[in-house]
């Protein structure tokens, strides 16, 4: 089969494969829609996983079952499927401890494009189908069916992560389509004040239409000294980060929220340091949690998540800004989340 690879660090391209082996608790999947991810970005050019070679890549993507194993009880070829980024291994004891997504090391939940081929090719397969896959729903545009993938889990992971509550004043720090979806979920959550931080215009008004009451500009000023501002020097409750550097937005969320508010990371640092200023978290004592962690994956997430869609609750379409028809407009796809044009918000490929 050919797929769209990592062929080196900073090198991508076209590459044949051996099409993917079902196991008796496996599918394999057809693509109908993918989509980059700048994930995909950190990979290939900053290499925050390290050297990987030939890998496919790809991890959101939404397709069609061609094969299920002797053992999966409820797909079969012909089914629609959601493909949740994050695939873990159920019976693993990190998933009994609860952390499914380290199952079998840290990060090891997170499998394509990471320890094996990814969804930017003609086949892809996953493992354990009954608890990872779901059923597309009918009707569900495929673009916002991609968008349950990555997009709208891990941002809502991150309001999850600052356990944002009614009333709560938020800042949301980037607001590429994470952000987009960490605002529309603190937003869900009962968030009062919902500052979102980010400069490019397309973005800001989306952010707006998902329930942003303020956009915070860091051309105009160090972001913490903004919040601040406008919350008569008290800061806010609590922080999603979802874009920045390393080096400084930890500082800055620090620096913006109130003690005993909590701050929640689901930005992936590809490079860099985190730096946490001293005296601003109150010498080590000032309650202010910092939590980051990888977004879900399985069927129940998946399922629970979509319902949110196909009930009226959450439209992802309005993050969509390109959208190109055939397998070999993938590498344009991917090409944009790395220069990241002034127009761009999230760009799907349908196959």
């Amino acid at each position: 089969m050919k797929g769209f690879a990592m062929i080196a660090p900073n090198q991508v391209g076209w590459i044949e494969k051996e099409r993917p082996t079902c196991g008796p608790l496996d599918a394999i999947v057809r693509p109908l829609a993918v989509a980059p991810c700048t994930s995909d970005i950190h990979t290939v050019y900053e290499g925050a996983l390290g050297d990987r070679f030939n890998m496919i890549l790809g991890h959101e993507g939404v397709g069609e079952v061609v094969e299920v194993g002797s053992l999966v009880k409820d797909f079969k070829p012909g089914d629609r499927v959601l493909v949740p980024a994050i695939t873990p291994d159920w019976g693993a004891v990190e998933s009994q401890a609860g952390y499914s997504v380290h199952s079998g090391g840290m990060l090891a939940g997170w499998k394509f494009s990471n320890f094996k081929d990814g969804v930017f090719g003609e086949f892809f397969h996953v493992n354990e189908a009954d608890a990872n896959l779901a059923l597309l729903p009918e009707g569900m545009d495929l673009a916002s069916a991609v968008m349950l993938a990555d997009m709208i889990p891990t941002g809502f992971h991150g309001v999850e992560l600052a356990d944002v509550q009614f009333g709560d004043k938020v800042c949301v720090i980037g607001i590429g389509p994470v952000g987009l979806m960490a605002v529309a979920g603190a937003a869900l959550r009962g968030a009062s004040d919902l500052y979102a931080v980010g400069s490019r215009k397309i973005c800001a008004d989306v952010a707006r239409e998902y329930g942003a009451t303020e956009i915070i500009d860091y051309h105009n000023g160090d972001i913490a000294e903004q919040v601040l501002a406008l919350t008569g020097g008290k800061g806010v409750d609590k922080v999603v980060i979802a874009g920045g550097t390393s080096e400084e937005t930890f500082a800055q969320a620090v620096k913006m929220v109130k003690a005993g508010g909590r701050i929640g990371n689901v930005n992936y640092l590809g490079s860099g340091d985190v730096i946490i200023p001293r005296v601003e978290w109150g010498c080590g004592m000032g309650h202010k949690t910092i939590a980051g962690g990888l977004m879900y994956g399985g069927r129940l997430r998946m399922e629970k998540l979509a319902s949110l869609i196909t009930s009226g609750r959450l439209d992802p379409s309005k993050m969509i800004t390109h959208t190109f028809h055939g397998f070999e407009y993938i590498e344009e796809a991917l090409m944009l989340m790395k220069n990241k044009p002034r127009d761009l918000i999230k760009p799907v490929v349908i196959l």
